[in-house]
C-alpha cells in the first residue's frame, strides 16, 4: 500500500490488522500480517553533494502508526518516481516475507505487483477502492490500473457500482467480490471535550451544526454543499447555523472564495485534518456528504455508528449502506435545493432528527460489524490459500 497518512483505505487496513490480531482464530486461521510501503527520498537543497537521506531516518505516519501496533513494515526506497529499482526491491521483499496471499492497495501497489511477476508464485488480491478524475496525471494512473487489475485473482471493491466498473474495464465477474467496510462502536467523548471543540472552533449556543468530512477535491462535492446552504439561508433567514469542513486538499482555495462570495465566510469553519474525528461528531446536529462518487465511505459509517442524522448524495455506495428516510436522508448529487430542503427539515423537526440518527446507529451495528468484515476477509483468503496448495500439488515432479 501506497499511503503517507491513515486516512480512508491506510485507516481500514490497520484496522483490520488489529482485530485478526485481538481476535480468536477463524476457521484455524491465525494470520501475521506485514506490509510493504513506499517512501521517496528527500535531497537536502541546500546540498547538491549530499546522499539523499534514507526514509527511515523519518517514518511517515503510515508506517510510525503500523509499526506502534506491532506490524511488520518493509520500506521501499523511491528516488525518484518511476524508479526502476523499485521492482528488484519488491522482488527481494516478497521471496523473504515467502506470503501466502499478497493483497495490494492504491494504483502503484498493482502496477508493480503485476511488473514483478508476483502472481506466478503466490495468489493475489487487490482491493480496488475507486477511480478519481481530478486531473490528467490521475487519469493517466487509472489506466495504469485497468492494465494490472485484470490480471489479480480476485478485486475486492467496496460497492455494485464499482463491481460495475471493474467488469467493464476487463476485470472477470466471478473474480469480483464485494466487500463493505466496517466500523467499530464508537467511543464515548467527555462534555469538557466537546466543549473545548465548540471554543476553538467559535461555534456558540443555540448554533445548528453541520459537519463535512473529506478530502477537499472536486469529486467531494463540498462546492455543492456551500450552494445548498446559501440556498437554506434564503428558506429559514432566521436559522443560526455552522458548517464545520474537516479535511484538506487543493479545493480548499477555492471553497474560501466562494464561501466569502456567498457572505458565508462567518458560517463557515475550515477545521484542517484531525486523526480524532468522534469529538466532531459528537458536537455536530447533521452530516452533510455531498459527495459526486463515493464507495463506501468510513464518514458515512462513523456518522451514522454515532447517531448523526446524515443527508447524503444517492452515489456509489452509499444507497448500500443508508436507506432514505429511514437511516438518513439522500438526494441527487449536485441538486442543491433539494440537498438544502432536506437540511431545512432535519433543523425544524428535531424528534425526526433524532428517531433517524438512532435507526442510523442500529442499523450500522448490525449490518456492519467488524466482526463480519474479518470473516469474509478470511474467506477470501483462505480459499486462494487452499487454490493455491491443489495447483502446487497438481504440477508434475
Amino acid at each position: 500500500m501506497e499511503a503517507n497518512t491513515v486516512t480512508g483505505p491506510a485507516k481500514n487496513l490497520l484496522r483490520f490488522f488489529r482485530l485478526m490480531r485481538t481476535s480468536e482464530p477463524i476457521e484455524g486461521i491465525r494470520l501475521e500480517p506485514s506490509i510493504v510501503t513506499f517512501q521517496r527520498k528527500t535531497r537536502d537543497a541546500a546540498c547538491d553533494n549530499c546522499e539523499p537521506s534514507g526514509p527511515e531516518s523519518s517514518p511517515n505516519a503510515f508506517v510510525t502508526a503500523a509499526r506502534a501496533q506491532g506490524v511488520a513494515v518493509d520500506v521501499i526506497s523511491e528516488r525518484f518516481r518511476f524508479d526502476p529499482d523499485v521492482v528488484a526491491q519488491f522482488r527481494q521483499i516478497v521471496a523473504r516475507r515467502a506470503p501466502d496471499v499478497v493483497q495490494t492497495h492504491m494504483v502503484k501497489s498493482h502496477f508493480l505487483t503485476k511488473l514483478a511477476g508476483v502472481r506466478s508464485r503466490y495468489p493475489w488480491v487487490a482491493y480496488h477502492h475507486g477511480y478519481t478524475t481530478t486531473d490528467l496525471k490521475m487519469r493517466g494512473y487509472n489506466q495504469l490500473n485497468r492494465w494490472s487489475l485484470p490480471s489479480a485473482d480476485r478485486v475486492i471493491t467496496v460497492c455494485g457500482p464499482f463491481a460495475d466498473q471493474l467488469a467493464r474495464t476487463g476485470v472477470r465477474r466471478d473474480r469480483i467480490i464485494i466487500c463493505h467496510n466496517s466500523i467499530e462502536a464508537p467511543v464515548p467523548v467527555s462534555e469538557e471535550s466537546k466543549r473545548e471543540l465548540k471554543q476553538r472552533l467559535g461555534i456558540t449556543d443555540g448554533e445548528w451544526v453541520v459537519l463535512t468530512v473529506g478530502r477537499l477535491s472536486h469529486e467531494k462535492g463540498h462546492l455543492d454543499l456551500l450552494r445548498a446552504l446559501t440556498v437554506l439561508r434564503k428558506i429559514n433567514p432566521a436559522l443560526k447555523f455552522k458548517l464545520v469542513i474537516v479535511g484538506e486538499g487543493p479545493e480548499q482555495a477555492r471553497l474560501e472564495i466562494e464561501s466569502r462570495s456567498a457572505e458565508l465566510f462567518k458560517r463557515v469553519v475550515f477545521a484542517g485534518q484531525t486523526t480524532n474525528m468522534q469529538t466532531y461528531y459528537e458536537i455536530a446536529d447533521v452530516l452533510a456528504l455531498p459527495s459526486h462518487t463515493e464507495g463506501s465511505p468510513n464518514v458515512l459509517l462513523e456518522g451514522m455508528a454515532s447517531g448523526l442524522p446524515v443527508v447524503a448524495t444517492a452515489v456509489g455506495g452509499v444507497p448500500e449502506i443508508a436507506v432514505n428516510e429511514e437511516t438518513a436522508l439522500l438526494v441527487a448529487p449536485k441538486d442543491a435545493q433539494s440537498f438544502a430542503d432536506s437540511l431545512h427539515r432535519l433543523s425544524q423537526d428535531d424528534e425526526f432528527a433524532r428517531k433517524l440518527g438512532l435507526a442510523a446507529a442500529v442499523h450500522v451495528a448490525q449490518k456492519f460489524s467488524p466482526a463480519a468484515y474479518v470473516r469474509s476477509l478470511i474467506h477470501v483468503y483462505r480459499g486462494l490459500a487452499s487454490e493455491a496448495e491443489k495447483a502446487y500439488k497438481s504440477k508434475p515432479e
